[in-house]
């Protein structure tokens, strides 16, 4: 996922990749997560968005305006899985975030906040997903 990519080595994502929502105005889902980076495994706190099936994050919420440009981006579309990943990474209040080809980890705040940020990105991902009907004739 280059996006996944460029979020890890610092370059910044690509403006496509949310320049058509307004990640400013009424989100569906912000909070603080700790995210673990996919080549240099160290954990980072970061305010994270969800709006309009992309997961975006930022330094923090005052970096969050019109102008700012996200740390990362992912589309929640190119998503299979969210589910609680504790016994992966043997860290409490943890999820996973899987594509067919990356796994990103995720550590919440509490149960409560792992299992509303697994719901939103659930429902995203069920609400952007491209079904057979939608982009094939049978």
């Amino acid at each position: 996922m280059e996006s996944l990519f460029r979020s890890v080595t610092g370059a910044n994502p690509n403006p496509s990749d949310y320049e058509e929502i307004e990640f400013w105005s009424n989100p569906e889902r912000t909070g603080w997560l700790t995210k673990q980076g996919e080549y240099i495994k160290t954990w980072r706190r970061r305010w994270f968005i969800l709006k309009q099936g992309k997961l975006l994050w930022f330094k923090d919420p005052a970096s969050v305006t019109r102008v700012a440009v996200p740390r990362g981006v992912v589309s929640v579309a190119e998503c299979l899985t969210v589910k609680g990943a504790e016994d992966v990474i043997n860290k409490p209040f943890s999820f996973e975030l899987s594509t067919n080809r990356d796994t990103m980890y995720f550590i919440a705040d509490s149960e409560k906040e792992k299992e509303e940020w697994i719901n939103s990105i659930g429902r995203s991902i069920v609400q952007h997903s491209r079904s057979v009907t939608d982009n094939e004739t049978i």
